[in-house]
């Protein structure tokens, strides 16, 4: 490891330097700020519609059943095509999305029924655009940049997570609910203009593109005979099981019946929960290899704890204070499961794991949203906030614990150790 290029915080932070990656990050944030304004009014118009935490399962469950099905078919047209094209595609979907959706609340005749719809339809646009993103970002940088470009992509979805939804909750109340969604609509123009000025990728050589034509089921074979990357899908799939529904599913209900609150305290709850999502995914940049299992393992602890306080929240400031902390543990390990899972894919199948490590999350949401929600139902939302906490703490611990020392050595497709890696051809554009 003598010969590894050392991973300082001066270092990382060069990813921002003029070229294709910056380009797209900015473009990234923008779209991204008005993802999150209609992801939070969205949940608020459900809770405006229904009483049900079940209800706000389906539509978690109409989104995640067509990622479920198509998401490695999307990694592998990610290996396969122009990954811009690909992008390009399911930004004018989801434009198409937000228009359709926010003329419907406009008029008054939004129904439930046309939520489910619209959120299976953005599920088959999200099955492509989520593993060609992932995969996107490692080539837009060196090889030993990678850690540091995710970070920052990181740091910049969950940065536009806490804006977005305090100005949707602003929106709400002064223009009404159409108006996050025709916004949204917008912020896509910002991403479209960045993704046409990025170069297309080389092609490499025959054998490389022979592979990166081959079959779905190489990025299953891969991830694993791979101990690491399966460890940390295992890892988030416990994460998505166990605690995302509570925040992103939940959460709507939550304040409206547990804190007795309306739309701007919900947007004030995400956009706070955001600030410990940024400073987890920026402790990221320079973060020694050694020190990232352990760092998981506390994070770990601290969410299983934070989300049982968060079941007796006795106030607004104290539920905004432990959604905080628990997004800084979630984003945190989130990032670097990713990290360890793209420094270890070859680059000719790293959208095929990608979309692997995206089914570990987006593939069991659905099933995970109806999960805790009809525990919650059934039991009562403090009751069934224990229960998972308890569980994913139980799991998480340990999985790490069983890879603790392979998470700690080089990842299979790094290059040798003291070699200089060779930059992507896009990363010097």
């Amino acid at each position: 490891m003598s010969g590894e290029i050392k991973l300082t915080n001066r270092n990382a932070l060069r990813v921002l330097r003029a070229g294709p990656f910056r380009r797209y990050i900015i473009g990234s944030a923008i779209s991204d700020t008005g993802t999150w304004m209609q992801v939070m009014t969205q949940g608020w118009v459900m809770a405006t519609l229904t009483s049900s935490a079940f209800m706000l399962g389906l539509v978690n469950l109409c989104a995640g059943l067509p990622m479920l099905a198509l998401t490695m078919i999307g990694g592998s047209a990610a290996d396969r095509f122009d990954k811009r094209k690909i992008l390009l595609i399911t930004q004018y979907v989801q434009i198409a999305l937000a228009v359709s959706i926010g003329l419907l609340i406009w008029s008054g005749g939004i129904r439930i029924w046309h939520i489910f719809v619209f959120a299976a339809i953005l599920g088959v646009s999200n099955s492509f655009e989520m593993p060609t993103l992932s995969a996107l970002v490692p080539e837009l940088v060196k090889r030993e940049e990678i850690q540091s470009a995710i970070s920052v992509d990181r740091s910049v979805f969950h940065g536009s997570r806490g804006i977005g939804p305090a100005i949707g909750g602003y929106l709400v109340s002064a223009f009404g609910m159409a108006s996050a969604f025709f916004a949204n609509a917008i912020s896509f123009v910002a991403l479209i203009i960045a993704i046409l000025s990025l170069p297309a990728r080389r092609r490499g050589t025959a054998e490389e593109e022979e592979k990166r034509a081959t079959g779905i089921k190489d990025g299953f074979r891969y991830v694993a005979k791979d101990k690491p990357s399966l460890a940390m899908v295992m890892l988030i799939a416990t994460q998505a099981i166990c605690i995302f529904p509570i925040i992103t599913v939940m959460m709507p209900l939550y304040v409206r019946l547990e804190l007795g609150l309306g739309a701007d305290k919900l947007g004030n709850l995400m956009g706070a929960s955001a600030v410990g999502s940024v400073v987890g995914s920026l402790f990221l940049i320079g973060l020694p290899r050694e020190k990232r299992i352990p760092l998981m393992m506390i994070n770990a602890t601290a969410v299983t704890l934070v989300v049982i306080g968060l079941s007796r929240a006795p106030s607004f400031y104290a539920a905004m204070a432990l959604l905080i902390v628990n997004s800084l543990g979630m984003a945190t390990n989130f990032g670097l499961a990713s990290t360890i899972v793209q420094e270890r894919a070859p680059d000719y199948l790293r959208g095929r794991v990608s979309a692997v490590f995206m089914l570990s999350f987006v593939g069991i949401m659905p099933l995970a949203g109806l999960g805790v929600t009809s525990l919650s139902d059934a039991i009562g939302m403090p009751s069934a906030l224990v229960i998972a906490a308890i569980a994913y703490g139980a799991i998480t611990l340990l999985i790490l614990a069983r890879v603790r020392k392979q998470c700690c050595e080089p990842g299979m497709s790094e290059t040798k150790i003291g070699t200089p890696a060779a930059p992507s051809p896009a990363a010097t554009i």
